[in-house]
C-alpha cells in the first residue's frame, strides 16, 4: 500500500483527496464560519471580503479549508520533487501533510494559520531556487515580500526574517545590492500597509498589532489524548529525522543546504507557534509543513524496507485515532 504514494502516479491526486474527505468529515457534518479574531485586523478584512463570496455558509468556509490544504499538500509534494530533495518524485509528503493536519479537529476549519502557510511554502519555494536562478535578485525581492505578508497577518510571523537571513547567507555569496533588495522586498508590504491605512484615517490599527502570548492546547478531550497525540509526533518525528541523518548526506551540497534551510524553518515555526496568542486556534499547525517534509524520510528509507512500513502503518493507526478522537 506504501507503493501508492511512493509512485508519481496521477491517480495518488484523487486518493489522497479521498483522504482528506475522510479526515476532515467531522468537520463537514458540523461545518464553522470562522470569527474575526481581535487585533488581526488584515485577517478580519478578508473574512469580511470572502463573507461577500461565500454569505456565511458554514459549508462552503468548511469546504474552503479542506480544498486549501489538500492543494497545500500537494504544493508541498511539488516543491520536494522540484528541487529533488529526496532521490525519487513521490507524494509521501503530501500523504504525511493530510495526516499531520488531521491531529487537531481545529485544524479542519478555516483561519489565519491557514493562509500564512501559503505564504511561507511560497517564501520556501523561491529560497530553494536562490542558487539556481540568473535573475536572483527578483526571486530576493519576492521570497521578502511574502515572508512581510505573512507578517501583516500575525504579528509573531516577523520571526520569519531570521529565515530570509539564512537563506541568503546559505544560498548567496555576499552581496550588499542583493541584502538590500530583499530588505526593499520586506518592507515594501509593511510601507504599503501603513500608506493605505494612513490614507483611509485608520492609522491606529496599528497599536493592534503586535501581538504575542503563549500558545497552548486549551481545548484537549483528555490527558490521555494528549499523551497519546504527543507520543504519536514524536514517534514519527524521530522517525523522519533519523531516516534524513541516513539520506541527506547522500545528496549533493546544494541539496543539503535546502534540508538545512527546512531544519531551521522548522525550528522558527515552533518557535513561532509558542508565542503567538492564544486567541489563533490553529496556532500549532504552522509547523506542519516543515515537519511534514522531513517525517517523509522515514517512507522512503530504502535500505530499510520493514522500518519504511512500519512507520506507514503506524501513520495509517495514528490517522484512524485522530479521526476517532477529533
Amino acid at each position: 500500500m506504501l507503493r501508492i504514494f511512493r509512485n508519481n502516479s496521477p491517480f495518488t491526486v484523487l486518493i489522497l483527496f479521498l483522504i482528506v474527505l475522510l479526515v476532515r468529515v467531522k468537520a463537514l457534518i458540523h461545518p464553522q464560519v470562522p470569527l474575526p479574531v481581535a487585533g488581526y485586523f488584515m485577517y478580519n478584512y478578508v473574512l469580511k471580503g470572502l463573507n461577500l463570496l461565500f454569505a456565511q455558509s458554514r459549508f462552503a468556509w468548511t469546504m474552503m479549508a479542506l480544498v486549501s490544504t489538500f492543494f497545500q499538500a500537494l504544493y508541498i509534494k511539488n516543491i520536494t520533487s522540484r528541487h529533488k530533495l529526496f532521490p525519487r518524485y513521490t507524494y509521501i509528503p503530501a500523504y504525511v501533510y493530510i495526516i499531520l493536519t488531521s491531529i487537531d479537529a481545529e485544524f479542519g476549519y478555516f483561519g489565519v494559520t491557514l493562509i500564512i502557510n501559503w505564504f511561507l511554502l511560497g517564501a520556501m519555494d523561491l529560497m530553494f531556487s536562490f542558487t539556481q536562478t540568473t535573475q536572483p535578485r527578483k526571486l530576493l525581492y519576492n521570497a521578502g515580500f511574502l515572508l512581510a505578508m505573512a507578517a501583516l497577518f500575525q504579528f509573531s510571523m516577523l520571526s520569519f526574517f531570521l529565515l530570509l537571513l539564512v537563506g541568503m547567507v546559505m544560498f548567496r555569496p555576499f552581496n550588499l545590492g542583493e541584502w538590500s533588495v530583499a530588505l526593499m522586498g520586506y518592507l515594501t508590504p509593511l510601507y504599503f500597509l501603513i500608506s493605505s491605512l494612513f490614507l483611509t484615517d485608520r492609522l491606529y490599527l496599528i497599536n493592534y498589532w503586535p501581538h504575542v502570548g503563549i500558545s497552548l492546547p486549551d481545548h484537549i478531550v483528555s490527558p490521555l489524548h494528549l499523551i497519546i497525540t504527543i507520543t504519536g509526533l514524536l514517534i514519527l518525528s524521530g522517525a523522519g529525522t533519523f531516516a534524513m541523518r541516513q539520506n541527506v548526506p547522500l545528496n549533493n551540497i546544494y541539496v543539503r543546504r535546502d534540508w538545512t534551510a527546512v531544519s531551521y524553518y522548522l525550528f522558527i515555526s515552533m518557535l513561532v507557534a509558542f508565542i503567538t496568542d492564544e486567541t489563533v486556534k490553529t496556532a500549532w499547525l504552522i509547523i506542519m509543513p516543515a515537519l511534514s517534509i522531513i517525517i517523509s524520510h522515514a517512507f522512503l528509507l530504502e535500505k530499510n524496507k520493514w522500518f519504511s512500513n512500519f512507520i506507514f502503518y503506524f501513520s495509517l493507526i495514528f490517522l484512524m485515532y485522530s479521526i476517532w478522537k477529533g
